[in-house]
C-alpha cells in the first residue's frame, strides 16, 4: 500500500526527548515500510527514517521564530499536492490537514492526538475524512460522525526500555512537560505530604515559564525536591528504570499517556489521577493505582510495593506495542480504501489514475 504520511514539524522524527505524537507517528511508519508499505514521510528535513522523505521545514520548530501554522499547513498541502500517488493519506496534523482533506479524492485518515474544544469542533463538524482517537477517554468527548474507524492505542518501543525487576531507589518520578494540566506542583505536594524525594524531570515551554517561576522552582531544595532539567530518550529509560514509582497527577482528559507506557514497560508502577485514558493504560491495583486526589495519591504511595513489575511490563508488551498498533492501522487503511471504491464508484487505483500521464 502506499501511503502518505503527515507529521506534525515541532520536532523532527524520532524525537530526541519531548514529542509524544511525532515519536508514535516515527514508530508507525518504520513498521509499515518495514512491512513493506511504501510510505513518503512529510516531516522535518533532519527526521531519520527509512520512508521516502519530504521536508517541511530543516529542522522542529519548537523554540524558533518560524510560523508553526504556516510551515504545517504547507507540509500537509504538499502531501495533498501528491494524493494521487497515494492509497491513504494518514494525516496526524488536525488543523492543518483536516481542511485540505475535501480537495482531494484520496481517502484521509486523521488521528486526533489530542482534545478538541471551542471552535475547534467546529472543524470537527465540517470535516468529511476518516478519523480516529487513541482512547475511549478522548472518543467520549466528541459527537462521533460516521467515518469514526474506533480507537487505535498508541505504542512504544517496548525493546528498547530497560526493564528493572530487582531494587530501586528511594525517589518518585514525576516525568512531563511542566506545566499546570500536567499537575508537577500537584506532585510537589503529594512528596511533601508523603516526605518523600521527588525528581522531576520536563521541558518548560514559553508559556509555562510563568508557571514554572513562580509555582515549581520556589519549592525544588535540591535535597527532597529536584529538578533535572529535560530528559532525552536515555536519561529518561534511566530515571525510569531506577526510581520507585510513576506520578501523574494530570489535571485535564489526557487523551493516552506515553509516559505510564513508558514507565510500565521499565516495570514502574504508575500513581494517576483518574483523568482522561489513565484508567484504560494503567490498571488499577495491577500495575499502578488510580486515585481521585492528593491524599489519595500519597496513601497509594503507601503501598507501591505490592505491585509487581513484572505485571507492569507484560501490560505494555501485550497491549501498548508497535506491531499491534501497525496492525490495528493496518486493518484501519482497508477499511477505508474498501469503503472509499464501494461509496464512489468513480474511484480508482491512484496508480490507475496517474496512468494516462505516463503514455
Amino acid at each position: 500500500m502506499r501511503i502518505g504520511m503527515i507529521a506534525p514539524l515541532e520536532f523532527r522524527l524520532p524525537p530526541i526527548a519531548y514529542g509524544g505524537s511525532e515519536q508514535v507517528v516515527s514508530l508507525l511508519t518504520e513498521e509499515l515500510v518495514r512491512r513493506g508499505h511504501h510510505v513518503t514521510l512529510f516531516a522535518t528535513g533532519d527526521s531519520i527514517t527509512n520512508a521516502e522523505l519530504v521536508s517541511g521545514a530543516p529542522y522542529g520548530l519548537r523554540g524558533t521564530d518560524r510560523d508553526k501554522g504556516v510551515l504545517n499547513m504547507l507540509n500537509a498541502a504538499a502531501c495533498m499536492e501528491r494524493a494521487v500517488e497515494f492509497d491513504v493519506i494518514h494525516n496526524h496534523v488536525p488543523l492543518e490537514g483536516m481542511p485540505l482533506a475535501a480537495l482531494v479524492e484520496t481517502p484521509v485518515l486523521t488521528t486526533f492526538h489530542g482534545g478538541f474544544a471551542g471552535d475547534w469542533i467546529r472543524l470537527y463538524n465540517k470535516y468529511r475524512g476518516w478519523y480516529n482517537t487513541i482512547s475511549n477517554s478522548a472518543s467520549s468527548l466528541l459527537e462521533l460522525h460516521d467515518r469514526y474507524v474506533g480507537v487505535i492505542y498508541n505504542a512504544i518501543d517496548v525493546e528498547s526500555y530497560p526493564y528493572n525487576p530487582g531494587e530501586r531507589e528511594d525517589f518518585a518520578l514525576f516525568l512531563s512537560r511542566i506545566s499546570h494540566e500536567k499537575g508537577p506542583d500537584i506532585a510537589i505536594e503529594a512528596a511533601i505530604r508523603g516526605r518523600f524525594r521527588l525528581v522531576i524531570a520536563g521541558n518548560v515551554d514559553e508559556p509555562d515559564k510563568e508557571f514554572f517561576e513562580s509555582r515549581i522552582l520556589p519549592r525544588v531544595d535540591g535535597d527532597q525536591i529536584q529538578y533535572v532539567g529535560e530528559a532525552d530518550a536515555r536519561m529518561k529509560r534511566d530515571l525510569y528504570s531506577r526510581a520507585r514509582f510513576l506520578l501523574a497527577p494530570i489535571t485535564w482528559e489526557e487523551p493516552f499517556g506515553l509516559i505510564f507506557a513508558e514507565a510500565m514497560a521499565c516495570g514502574t508502577p504508575v500513581i494517576a489521577f483518574n483523568r482522561g485514558a489513565a484508567s484504560e493504560v494503567i490498571e488499577d491495583g495491577i500495575t499502578g493505582y488510580i486515585v481521585e486526589d492528593v491524599e489519595a495519591m500519597v496513601d497509594a504511595t503507601l503501598k507501591i510495593d505490592r505491585i509487581d513489575p513484572a505485571r507492569c511490563r507484560k501490560r505494555v508488551e501485550d497491549r501498548f506495542n508497535v506491531r499491534r498498533m501497525a496492525d490495528d492501522y493496518q486493518a484501519a487503511y482497508g477499511e477505508i480504501v474498501e469503503n472509499q471504491s464501494k461509496t464512489h464508484p468513480e474511484y480508482r487505483d491512484p496508480a490507475q489514475l496517474a496512468l494516462p500521464l505516463l503514455n
